[in-house]
């Protein structure tokens, strides 16, 4: 048996709410690869798309998050397809800050010291019904079992607004901040897995081609090797015989189940997260309009909420992102 890790983020873009970094570690046959899951999960799994293709029993449907969710359409596809995976090893978290503590257990410091998440909490599934989501946990839960494969965790790193500043000037970019993010949260799942071998696929990070530096810079102990860089696809293998280790980079990594699942992780806790936000801002001001946060509304939100957050004595830093 080997593992597979997947790792994608959500809320890059942003200046509001947080940029969340996400994992999920799959136990595997040997040999079977990354883009391999999704097929060999097919009678269980689905990409967005093929609900209705005719395959008998409930099928368990997971894909990037932008194709699942857009701002406005509601959370029900993201809340059932992670829904059925944490299900599935064992979380069935039923209030908003027990997912915060599921997947991000070392957040929920930061989330006691910003306002506007420190007093939140929802029941959740917000958008849908929680027997659908066990409903299709016992489908996939059966269909993992009959496939040789386990879903051993999906771990998330909310990166939130105040500590997103001080990376960025820490790494003097935020291309940096989530490269040398994604490496350390890979790191630390890596070191806690036993000596076999690990595939890593991680969607790219803009423009970047080259990882081989940061790589090293979190692995200095052994040795990286390029195993070809490109627009598509930059890969690098490591470790010792016995535990080698594969980080592949690719464009629309989200064609991995890994990654899909991580990117409905990551996408889901940052809408919690604006959840909490838009609530605390609209209770205190009549009449604002909501906002997902991305960089042109955000403008027409920060000045809706200026005088408040004045009055509050909120500084800019704990609320609004640089970059």
């Amino acid at each position: 048996m080997g593992y597979l890790i997947g790792i994608d983020e959500a809320g890059y873009g942003p200046n509001l709410g947080p940029l969340v970094i996400s994992a999920t570690v799959w136990e595997v046959p040997d040999g079977l690869s990354g883009e391999q899951l999704f097929e060999h999960l097919r009678q269980v799994v689905a990409c967005a798309g093929e609900e209705a293709d005719g395959r008998s029993g409930p099928r368990v449907i997971m894909a990037d998050s932008k194709v699942l969710y857009t701002s406005g359409n509601g959370l029900r596809r993201l809340e059932l397809g992670l829904g059925a995976a944490l299900g599935a090893i064992g979380h069935r978290p039923s209030r908003w800050r027990d997912v915060w503590q599921v997947l991000a257990p070392q957040s929920l410091t930061a989330i006691a010291s910003a306002p506007w998440y420190a007093d939140f909490d929802a029941a959740v599934p917000l958008d849908c019904e929680a027997a659908q989501v066990e409903s299709l946990s016992t489908a996939l839960t059966a269909g993992l079992t009959a496939a040789g494969i386990r879903l051993a965790t999906i771990r998330s790193r909310p990166i939130f607004e105040e500590e997103f500043n001080e990376l960025v000037e820490r790494y003097q970019s935020k291309g940096a901040a989530l490269s040398t993010e994604t490496l350390a949260l890979a790191a630390g799942l890596v070191e806690s897995l036993p000596e076999t071998p690990i595939e890593v696929i991680c969607d790219k990070h803009g423009g970047r081609n080259s990882y081989g530096q940061l790589l090293f810079e979190c692995f200095p102990e052994w040795l990286v090797e390029v195993h070809g860089e490109s627009r598509q696809r930059s890969t690098y293998r490591l470790g010792p015989p016995e535990r080698r280790i594969e980080f592949t980079f690719r464009t629309k990594a989200e064609a991995c189940l890994p990654v899909a699942l991580a990117s409905m992780a990551s996408k889901y806790l940052r809408e919690l997260a604006m959840r909490a936000l838009n609530a605390y801002w609209c209770d205190r001001i009549p009449g604002l309009q909501p906002t997902a946060g991305y960089p042109q509304d955000a403008k027409r939100f920060r000045a809706d909420i200026a005088e408040t957050q004045r009055r509050l004595q909120i500084a800019d830093r704990m609320l609004w992102r640089v970059k």
